[in-house]
């Protein structure tokens, strides 16, 4: 059975500003094209559908479309809420939508019930665990703790007693996690509850397939699991990412064959970065390829120049970032980062414990760190909670 497996779209994201609406069309209108020409028996789309709970219109109106397009592929797809998501609004007529072979999980208590499919081979089990809030789900799940560990460990006791009673049956899940192995990017929201974010592979022991979302670069953490990644770039931090989509071949036994195959040139974002002295950037000619790409710039001279943002966007007019980290001078030497700097990819949790430091002298003491991370885990909790009202 083969399987086209994505994740990460997060319809409605803004890069620095800028509206990836059309290129997100793009690339979904390329993901099902493909779905087509490979001959694809499901789709899996691994979480992470919006970029916010809330997501804005034109995000809305794309994933209508979207919707659309993947019920006249004529075969099923499977989908899960991820922690970019609300649940509860993106799971909104999910019964409807399983009618015409879209089938939406977003509610825990649904993660043991399988999409069922078959071949050649016999019976798959397609089951989509959606993104867990340990905080939220430990009891609905009878979790032993409020962890990332716990409540999916929950959840896959679950599939594994429903698979039990499919003798022959082959397995699939999806889940959106950061599982212990794999790498991360700067442009994923950190889901780390008591400081750990990360859950072990072995919790999918016994899976055929896992089709991962949350990590935006596409890898594998064994034979058997998988991130996708997502199909653009969301931060410059993946620039030099390969983005692809996944086509994962099950076979009658054994670990399923992976290809990745790549996105399309064309519909890439723009990016590049570039760094050196502002005179050499604006008059060496091996840079004038770059005049319309989208920009991180960081400049090296002594002193950062006179209307340096101005000046680059003369000749690269979508300069998005800049930074100014001058070559060959310690960095205590250098004039003091600006706040956006200091907190530029940083979690909550540092920037509250930096923020202790540089009022008081001192770092938090075990005690507060404490503190600091219950208070930390409360807001996202808080957070979450309100996208079911």
């Amino acid at each position: 059975m083969r399987f086209l497996h994505t994740s990460d779209w997060h319809l409605g994201c803004r890069f620095h500003g800028e509206d990836l609406i059309d290129h997100q069309r793009k690339v979904l209108d390329h993901i099902c094209a493909t779905a087509r020409t490979q001959k694809v028996d499901a789709l899996l789309i691994a979480g992470d559908i919006y970029d916010r709970a809330i997501p804005s219109l034109d995000a809305v109106r794309l994933f209508d479309r979207a919707l659309h397009q993947l019920a006249d592929l004529g075969i099923p797809t499977v989908m899960i809420s991820g922690n970019h998501d609300s649940a509860h609004r993106l799971g909104t007529g999910s019964g409807l939508y399983a009618k015409s072979g879209v089938h939406l999980r977003t509610d825990p208590a649904d993660a043991a019930r399988p999409v069922l499919l078959d071949d050649e081979h016999g019976p798959v089990a397609v089951y989509g665990v959606p993104y867990l809030e340990p905080a939220l789900v430990r009891t609905q799940l009878d979790a032993e703790t409020a962890s990332h560990q716990a409540v999916l460990t929950s959840a896959l006791d679950r599939i594994r007693t429903d698979l039990a009673t499919r003798p022959g049956a082959r397995s699939v899940v999806l889940a959106h996690a950061f599982i212990t192995g794999a790498t991360t990017s700067k442009s994923e929201r950190d889901i780390s509850v008591g400081g750990v974010a990360h859950a072990g592979a072995d919790l999918f022991d016994g899976i055929d397939y896992t089709a991962l979302g949350h990590l935006h670069r596409p890898q594998s953490v064994n034979d058997r699991i998988h991130y996708s990644g997502s199909p653009l770039a969301y931060s410059f931090s993946e620039a030099n990412h390969t983005k692809s989509i996944t086509l994962a071949d099950l076979p009658a036994a054994g670990a399923p064959t992976i290809t990745r195959h790549n996105i399309l040139a064309d519909l890439h974002l723009p990016l590049a970065r570039l760094t050196g002295r502002i005179e050499d950037l604006l008059t060496d000619p091996a840079h004038e390829a770059l005049s319309e790409a989208w920009l991180q710039v960081t400049l090296t001279d002594t002193a950062l120049p006179y209307e340096a943002m101005a000046r680059l966007r003369q000749r690269f007019s979508k300069t998005l970032d800049m930074r100014h980290v001058p070559a060959g001078i310690p960095a205590q030497a250098t004039d003091s980062p600006t706040y956006r700097e200091r907190v530029r990819g940083r979690g909550d949790l540092d920037i509250a414990h930096d923020f202790i430091t540089a009022v008081r002298g001192t770092p938090p003491t075990t005690a507060e760190a404490g503190l600091l991370q219950e208070a930390v885990d409360d807001m996202r909790v808080r957070a979450q909670e309100k996208e079911t009202v």
